[in-house]
């Protein structure tokens, strides 16, 4: 019997999965970088926030930049809670 996928549950409460097409991972590693809030990504690079992950995690995949970026622009909308 294959071994269940454990859902990670913080990562899909957390104030980031309320942003629009937002993934789990990327949530995950938001979290994981020290973020709780959508509004501390304002003002930041998503460029060295992915640099930050690469020094936290080994070899995270490179699609996790464009999530990255996609919250950053969202906190930078305007349009956060």
């Amino acid at each position: 019997m294959a071994e269940k996928k454990k859902t990670d549950y913080a990562a899909l409460e957390s104030p980031f999965m309320r942003i629009p097409r937002m993934n789990v991972a990327a949530a995950r590693a938001l979290l994981d970088l020290g973020f709780k809030e959508v509004y501390q990504l304002r003002g930041r690079d998503p460029e060295s926030i992915f640099s930050d992950l690469k020094k936290l995690k080994k070899n995270p995949p490179d699609y996790l930049l464009k999530f990255i970026k996609i919250a950053v622009d969202f906190a930078e909308s305007g349009d956060t809670f």
